[in-house]
């Protein structure tokens, strides 16, 4: 199953309900959205500096992972970015792959 990195800051909205229900709340209700999409969590920290939480997930496409970020970003609790997260094997998959690529005025 594809993994994803999720990361996020909260708005002053979500960090008073971060005040309210705590991280273990916050985990729980992560935990059902992504369940509700097919997948689960693998990692869930909370940090200090540009980001206010790291999520790693797995999902089972690009689409579900989607659908996650913008029900969680249309609450404007949070604001997330996502990252596809890929194997080395999917690497050596794509070393192995020739695309035919011109560069601009090329």
């Amino acid at each position: 199953m594809p993994k994803y990195l999720f990361t996020g800051t909260y708005s002053a909205e979500g960090a008073r309900g971060l005040l309210k229900e705590g991280g273990s709340g916050r985990r729980e209700a992560t935990e059902k959205l992504l369940k509700s999409l097919g997948g689960t969590v693998e990692a869930y920290y909370f940090a200090f500096g540009s980001d206010d939480f790291y999520l790693i997930a797995d999902l089972p496409s690009n689409a579900a992972a989607a659908a996650g970020a913008l029900s969680a970003a249309a609450t404007g609790a949070i604001a997330t970015r996502t990252v596809v997260l890929m194997t080395p094997e999917e690497i050596d998959a794509a070393t192995k792959l020739t695309p035919t690529y011109r560069p601009p005025g090329g």
